[in-house]
């Protein structure tokens, strides 16, 4: 079992600052006049001891406080540009920063929990002992910031007052990390007394790039210390292993829900957006998806958006549950980004007026940002391996793409024509629907509707997806779960535990209970009867998939019960594509998209059986859940074969015969 607070706090054993009289002496010695009264506005003792125990270990040679005002972020601007972490380009407001070759995802083989005895973690992730991680931070991080500048900024996940957003400090000598940091995340400077109060806790984030170099990569780590929510980042760059306040902090949020607030809270990897139907009714959606699997594009799609990436949850007054998003901006995967798949997105990325930090896209011979999939077939450029051009080749032969598969674009999001104020509700936004989904070729349906919470959550415990080029090293297919998995520190039954008892809380009023789905895009002709290794759909067709999800949530669907369950009828999404993307839709794609593909269900299901049979502290229902899709699916094939239409399905049910789906 997970305990706060157990085993020495790594920060304040090597740092030697034991209370707030020692603290205020080091800022005296190590601050400049204006930045030592910023840090004196800071009442809260514990921080300043962290903060200067930060000091005392990396022994900065400036130390800047963010007070999170215009003048403060043009600071960070121009330090980022004299540093060499970012350079401006002929947009204005534009930068492009560029991580190391080898440092082009999160670098999830140097990445641990800092562990205590007899606590257990994640059969998904590593695991350090505390007293050995004690010695590598002190070995790693001593001095690591010796002429440098250390930017002290002070945030807020999640809009002022609500119930699940969390104080957070981040300490980085990377301009580029703390300009990121104010594109992100809402700085809090002036009001962070009140929220850490409110709140009652707050996180602590500790980063340095040491100099930067290929061969400091190896004793690159990322370091969380779940006992004292503090991360530990050293000699990186790339955002996901150095802005600590985002998969860092998310982990911590993600402890905070199954461990203290059990049924009553969810940190998810979730995007939130909302969309309005033609009657004027808005349904809220949340998904959760991989990085790189669709989840902005999803995000994109809805009238109001709250965010594409992360999403805190709890249960309201009301009986509704809400959500709200701990960013305030976009870190967003630029592969295959483009005007017709993305138009949203790309009056930001190319029109002026937005602020963007790129990373790892090429830049043009004209300083325009281009990567691969954007239809715009650049010709020359420079990118993070130097120059490149237009049939370039590697040592093998192979064409060398225009840019990184996980090419990235920072920038706010109330740039976004489609943002919502609603971001800013510290009540959240009240969530109809929820989607789970991965990158699956041949198995699962474009959409499917839980029949149950039970149901939902097994959907999400279920997500396989192909790798992504968001983790360094990743290749072929594996588990997902709630495509939260790289970020659950504990084991995965306490997680699941966790959101079989929140979608089964007395406290959800039924008439808000969200509807609980699957989503795939990535289903491929070849795996459904077809010749070739296209897409069985687009991305302008997942307003269709949710529009059809919302129409379940208000019991207006038309659909088909099936053992896995409800799938939309052909009549449903006929309509659908007409009214919603004026586009025709084909029953012969129907019947590719929604026939049942058995014996490839069946099969994963007893991957997941085997999987999390594997795993501690499963719950019993879950298994329960498993054993009914096999046992219905089973008996499709006896009646159907292992290939079933969904008119068969329909027939079947209609007539009430003994191949009918069984409930």
């Amino acid at each position: 079992m997970f305990e706060p607070n157990k085993g020495v706090d790594i920060l304040k054993e090597l740092g030697g600052i034991t209370d707030d009289h020692a603290a205020l002496d080091l800022f005296r010695k190590q601050l400049s006049s204006p930045h030592f009264n910023r840090i004196e506005r800071i009442t809260i003792e514990d921080v300043r001891v962290r903060i200067a125990n930060a000091i005392s270990i990396c022994t900065p040679d400036e130390i800047f406080i963010n007070s999170g005002t215009d003048e403060d972020r043009q600071f960070i601007r121009d330090l980022a540009i004299r540093n060499g972490e970012e350079k401006p380009l002929p947009m204005p407001g534009h930068t492009i920063h560029f991580d190391l070759e080898e440092e082009q995802g999160r670098i999830v083989d140097r990445t641990y929990y800092i562990v205590n005895p007899d606590e257990q973690i994640s059969s998904l992730a590593l695991g350090l002992p505390r007293e050995e991680a004690l010695e590598d931070i002190l070995r790693k991080m001593t001095g690591i910031m010796k002429g440098m500048t250390l930017i002290v900024g002070f945030f807020l996940r999640g809009p002022t007052g609500a119930p699940v957003s969390n104080p957070a400090i981040e300490m980085s000598s990377s301009a580029y990390v703390a300009h990121g940091a104010e594109l992100l995340y809402c700085n809090a400077f002036s009001r962070f007394n009140e929220e850490v109060k409110r709140c009652g806790h707050y996180f602590t984030n500790l980063h340095s790039q040491g100099k930067n170099r290929p061969e400091d990569l190896p004793d690159a780590r990322v370091y969380m210390d779940r006992s004292h929510r503090t991360t530990f980042s050293m000699n990186c760059t790339y955002a996901g292993n150095s802005l600590l306040m985002k998969k860092g902090n998310h982990r911590f949020a993600v402890d905070k829900a199954v461990y203290e607030n059990r049924s009553h809270e969810l940190s998810e990897h979730m995007f939130i957006t909302g969309m309005t139907d033609p009657d004027g009714v808005t349904t809220w959606f949340t998904g959760a998806a991989p990085s790189g699997c669709g989840k902005t594009t999803t995000a994109m799609t809805g009238d109001h958006l709250i965010g594409d990436d992360l999403a805190q949850m709890w249960i309201a007054e009301d009986g509704s549950v809400r959500a709200v998003n701990p960013e305030c901006g976009i870190f967003g995967i630029m592969k295959d980004v483009n005007e017709k798949g993305d138009p949203v997105m790309m009056q930001c990325l190319r029109r002026p007026g937005t602020e963007v930090i790129w990373s790892n896209v090429l830049i043009d011979e004209n300083g325009v940002p281009q990567w691969t999939g954007n239809d715009e077939d650049p010709q020359r450029g420079y990118n993070y391996q130097g120059e490149w051009h237009k049939g370039m080749t590697d040592k093998n032969g192979k064409p060398i793409p225009l840019s990184h598969p996980n090419s990235r674009s920072m920038f706010p999001l109330h740039a976004l024509p489609n943002y919502s104020e609603e971001a800013k509700n510290p009540n959240g936004v009240p969530i109809g629907v929820i989607t789970y989904s991965g990158r699956d070729s041949d198995t699962m349906p474009p959409v499917w509707a839980a029949k149950n919470a039970d149901h939902g959550v097994a959907i999400g415990a279920c997500i396989v997806s192909a790798a992504t080029a968001a983790e360094v090293g990743a290749t072929g297919v594996k588990r997902s779960p709630w495509s939260n998995s790289p970020f659950i520190p504990g084991i995965l039954g306490d997680y699941m535990d966790a959101q079989f008892r929140f979608f089964n809380s007395p406290k959800i009023s039924p008439e808000f209970q969200p509807v609980m789905a699957g989503l795939n895009y990535f289903l491929v002709d070849s795996a459904r009867g077809g010749d070739t290794d296209t897409l069985l759909g687009e991305k302008r067709d997942v307003p269709v998939w949710l529009s059809w999800l919302a129409q379940v949530n208000r019991k207006k669907a038309d659909f088909i019960e099936t053992p896995i369950g409800l799938i939309p009828t052909y009549k449903a999404l006929k309509s659908l594509f007409k009214e919603v993307i004026n586009k025709d839709y084909p029953e012969s794609l129907y019947l590719k998209q929604f026939s049942l593909y058995v014996d490839n269900i069946l099969a994963r299901i007893e991957m997941q059986k085997a999987a999390y049979s594997k795993e501690k502290h499963i719950p019993g229902r879950f298994f329960v859940i498993l054993d009914d899709w096999h046992r219905g699916l089973l008996h499709l094939k006896e009646c159907f074969g292992s290939v079933v239409s969904p008119y068969r399905i329909a027939e079947a049910n209609e007539q009430k015969n003994e191949c009918r789906v069984q409930l």
